[in-house]
């Protein structure tokens, strides 16, 4: 009886918390745009608070100060706010549910359930960004299998590879992510889905991913219509699970869609805290940003699990010269570009094999692999040289075998790097296929 008693009273006094002495407010100056001005309230950067709105509490985040006036921009949208409302800090520490509970789950970017499907049932647990240092980090070693031919065979993807799909709108690239989640050969896939249109978050998950990929993937959404605040914090979210994952021994994919609704979020935040447009409206911020961003993933040398990452980065009007295209291009360890002429002629996946590489094929692949990719991108650029002569007539057989086995095995080549949407093709099959092409030449 005592002893059920003092189990009770325990538990009861684990519950009892000390109320705070005092509570601190700060005062709502001005509002400008997305951008909060607040007076007091002794607030730190990246601090979480509540704004007093007619009748609710409204949350948002420190983003910059001037002087004794700091700067907030609200998590979501906001109605009734008035001058003078009252800000109150919030806990800021707060632990998100994770676990492997959460796969096929839908959740934006503070880990609220998108889906549902009911609360998460997951332990819960503080996720820090992981920032690996140089001598933290493992090489690539293996390759991956990512179930697209034209990947497997001539840009390997590495297990903790860093790989971008370079694109302009309308080309296939949420295709060709989708296929990536149903058939590369990783444990856990983290889809994070920032800036993208509302409707085309569903369309996503119901037939890009498909029942087959979601019940291995979590899903990371924060659509346009979201604070560019929020947009940022789901996409650092999913490198953050992503991590959670690798650290645990799994195997990892991260896929982002895109780089650049991620960049242009920052830009807005930039912009409203007065940072000066440095090269296409973009704040010199955005670009620091990036590549912060981006090398948060990665294997770790801590950690037996990989994290392999695919970022879309949208080339706005197909320029390849974008800031955010060139700067992605130089951070990346690859770059798949797909162009717009090959998938108005239904060749999918759109990939221009000359512009794409992948840094790290030479040392996951073997000689033989390498040296008949290479041959295949020789003959291949071959062709082109002489595909808009031929309707015309202008092409004459005979003066250079080269060109003349170009064109003879054109057909076959186009085929290898066709596929269709819901065809899988190993990374042996990608091989021995490579290989019995390239043999073709050798006759």
């Amino acid at each position: 009886m005592q002893t059920d008693l003092m189990q009770r009273l325990a538990a009861v006094s684990a519950q009892l918390k000390v109320p705070q002495a005092y509570q601190s407010y700060g005062r709502l100056l001005r509002i400008n745009g997305l951008t909060l001005t607040v007076s007091g309230g002794r607030l730190s950067l990246g601090q979480r608070c509540q704004v007093e709105g007619r009748g609710q509490w409204f949350d948002a985040e420190v983003i910059g100060f001037d002087e004794d006036k700091a700067f907030l921009m609200p998590l979501a949208a906001v109605s009734g706010l008035y001058a003078g409302a009252r800000v109150r800090q919030i806990d800021n520490s707060a632990a998100v549910p994770v676990g492997e509970c959460l796969m096929g789950r839908v959740v934006d970017g503070l880990m609220r359930p998108l889906d549902d499907l009911g609360p998460l049932q997951a332990p819960t647990q503080i996720l820090q960004q992981a920032h690996l240092g140089p001598m933290q980090r493992r090489g690539v070693e293996q390759p991956l299998d990512v179930g697209i031919r034209a990947l497997n065979g001539l840009f390997t993807v590495g297990k903790g590879q860093r790989l971008g799909l370079f694109a302009g709108s309308g080309v296939g690239k949420s295709k060709l992510l989708g296929m990536l989640t149903r058939y590369t050969a990783a444990d856990v896939v983290i889809v994070g889905l920032v800036g993208e249109r509302g409707w085309e978050v569903r369309d996503f998950i119901e037939n890009a991913l498909g029942e087959q990929g979601l019940k291995k993937a979590i899903v990371v959404a924060a659509p346009a219509d979201h604070s560019p605040l929020l947009r940022m914090r789901s996409a650092e979210l999913s490198h953050q699970l992503a991590s959670y994952f690798r650290d645990q021994g799994k195997n990892v994919l991260l896929l982002m869609d895109s780089l650049t609704r991620y960049a242009q979020a920052q830009r807005e935040i930039g912009l409203s805290l007065g940072e000066p447009p440095a090269t296409k409206g973009y704040p010199p911020s955005v670009f620091t940003k990036l590549t912060s961003l981006v090398e948060s993933s990665g294997n770790s040398a801590h950690s037996r699990g990989t994290m392999t990452a695919i970022y879309t980065v949208l080339a706005e009007g197909d320029d390849a010269q974008d800031p955010i295209v060139d700067s992605a291009r130089a951070i990346l360890d690859g770059h798949i570009v797909l162009v717009r002429a090959l998938a108005e002629k239904g060749h999918y996946p759109a990939i221009d094999i000359g512009a794409s590489i992948s840094r790290v094929m030479p040392q996951i692949v073997d000689d033989k692999q390498l040296q008949a990719c290479y041959r295949l991108k020789k003959l291949y650029s071959r062709y082109l040289e002489v595909q808009e002569l031929i309707p015309l007539g202008a092409y004459q057989e005979g003066e250079d075998p080269e060109l003349d086995l170009a064109v003879k095995l054109y057909p076959k080549m186009e085929a290898f790097l066709c596929q269709g949407l819901y065809e899988q093709v190993s990374y042996q099959q990608s091989q021995q296929q490579l290989m019995e092409l390239i043999n073709e030449v050798a006759r």
